[in-house]
Order: C-alpha cells, then sequence, then structure tokens
C-alpha cells in the first residue's frame, strides 16, 4: 500500500518519506512506536484491521488505540472471499449453510492464527448463519491455501488479491465477497449479504493515523494531502488492480468506523474464545 501513494505524496510534500516496517506481534511493536512519536504530525502510523481486533486479544497493550491516535483517513477497503475446496457439493452460500447445517461440525475451515482476521470472519458467519464447523488452526496463510486446495480443510475466509489465482486457475472455488457492496474486481460475484446471510460484512482495511495532541490544522492538512492522492486516478487505479477499494473519508468519518469496528470486533473475539499465545 505505502509504494503506490509514496511517491505522489512525496511530490506534494517536497521531502523523503520513510515507511519503517516494524513488524511483531500483529503489528503491535510497530504501533508502540509511533504512539511514543512526539505529536508533530511528521510520524504517521498505517492501521488495519489488526488494530481494532488486537485489544480485544492482547489484555496488557502499553498504548491505547484510540487515546493515542488521532485518525487522519480511511484510505482503502479491501474484501475477502468466501473460498470452498472444488469437491465441496455447495455452490452458493446458501448451500453452504444448508450442508453445514445438515452436517454440523463436520466442515472444516483454517485460518492463519487464533484471532486473524480469517479466523474471526469464519466465526462470524458461522454465528449468524446459525451453523458449527470446525476450526483448523494454521500460523502461514500459504499453507492454508494449500490444504484447502488438496481437500484437507473445506472453507476458508481469504483476501481477495491472494485468492484470486487459485480461483482463475480452478483449484479453488468462490461463492461469494465478504463486503456489503459488490467488490469492483468482481462485480459479478454476490456479496455474503445478498447470498444468504443478511448484514454478514468483514473487510480489511487501511487507514492512516498520527499521535494524539497534534494541532487540528496539520491533521486536516494530512487529510487533505491524502484524500487528493488517492483519488488521483493512476493511484486508484493502481489500488483497485490490487483489491483495495479507495474510501478517503474525513478524519471524523474515519474515528466512528474505528469505534464501530472496536465493538463489532470485541463481541465476535468474545463469542469464539479467541486467544494469542503472547
Amino acid at each position: 500500500m505505502p509504494h503506490i501513494l509514496a511517491p505522489k505524496l512525496v511530490e506534494t510534500w517536497g521531502q523523503q518519506l520513510v515507511v519503517d516496517n516494524r513488524g511483531g506481534a500483529a503489528g503491535n511493536i510497530g504501533t508502540e512506536i509511533a504512539a511514543r512519536a512526539p505529536a508533530d504530525g511528521y510520524t504517521l502510523l498505517l492501521a488495519a484491521l489488526t488494530h481494532v481486533i488486537n485489544p480485544s486479544l492482547y489484555k496488557n497493550l502499553s498504548f491505547d488505540f484510540v487515546k493515542d491516535f488521532a485518525p487522519i483517513t480511511l484510505m482503502v477497503s479491501t474484501p475477502s472471499v468466501l473460498l470452498l475446496n472444488p469437491s465441496v457439493p455447495a455452490n452458493s452460500v446458501k448451500e453452504l449453510i444448508a450442508l453445514a447445517k445438515a452436517k454440523p461440525s463436520q466442515l472444516n475451515f483454517g485460518s492463519a492464527g487464533s484471532g486473524s482476521s480469517s479466523h474471526l470472519a469464519a466465526e462470524l458467519f458461522s454465528s449468524m448463519a446459525g451453523i458449527k464447523m470446525t476450526h483448523v488452526l494454521y500460523r502461514v496463510t500459504s499453507v492454508v491455501l494449500i490444504d484447502l486446495i488438496a481437500g484437507r480443510i473445506e472453507v476458508y475466509f481469504n483476501t481477495l488479491p491472494s485468492a484470486m489465482p487459485h480461483v482463475r486457475a480452478k483449484k479453488l472455488k468462490v461463492l461469494a465477497v465478504t463486503s456489503l457492496k459488490r467488490t469492483l474486481l468482481l462485480p459479478d460475484m454476490p456479496t455474503v449479504s445478498e447470498a444468504g446471510v443478511p448484514g454478514y460484512e468483514m473487510t480489511a482495511w487501511y487507514g492512516v493515523l498520527t499521535r494524539d495532541g497534534v494541532p487540528q490544522d496539520i491533521i486536516q492538512k494530512l487529510n487533505a494531502d491524502f484524500v487528493r492522492t488517492i483519488r488521483i486516478p493512476e493511484v486508484s487505479e493502481k489500488l483497485i488492480e490490487v483489491g483495495a477499494e479507495p474510501v478517503a473519508n474525513t478524519p471524523e468519518q474515519f474515528k466512528a468506523f474505528i469505534q464501530s469496528e472496536l465493538k463489532k470486533w470485541a463481541k465476535v473475539v468474545q463469542e469464539s474464545g479467541a486467544k494469542v499465545d503472547y
């Protein structure tokens, strides 16, 4: 994501933009560093869906994602897709639900970790559809896909860009997208909501925030720069090509979105019993 926006932002700001990838603990290490940065607007946090899930999974975080950061804009949303092994006798969401109800706990769904988006997407689906499936836990997304293709598991919620090569090769079948609206990349593919589970929505997303305490005029300037950049046709087209749909909203809208996401996923984490090892 940063590599698509960075060149245009560098042109706008007239200075280098350093992308500091700090992995570890599901993004918590990098977030902690950003939370300790000076409140001058020069340090930005690229946040994602994991940032609203983590507060419900990790009980001893050294930062408060709401209190320590000021939202700038929700840049993009990225739907996942509901994937099945081709041998599963279901060709629609309703048929999958009927199959799962006829064979409770006999369908296996994979995830790339307890509390991961793929895990919670399936738990939310099961809860809203009134079905029971068995969770098979993996550590690496690529292995989940290998086992799904091999038929060792039947169901997987995966990001659109990662899934598409296997769908095009007919190694997997896709039943629906997880966004409320149909995706630009697969306009003929129904959403889970319209295909059998009304109101279902699970999208990965990326947004940018800065330290709380940054003056409002700086936040508004950053918002204007990001929104303008995302709306450049060349940039928007590149984002859509990788499965990311431009949003580019206001700080107030992004703040409300974060609050809604925190509440939503806290409930799913609690009901699913998802836990992390550390």
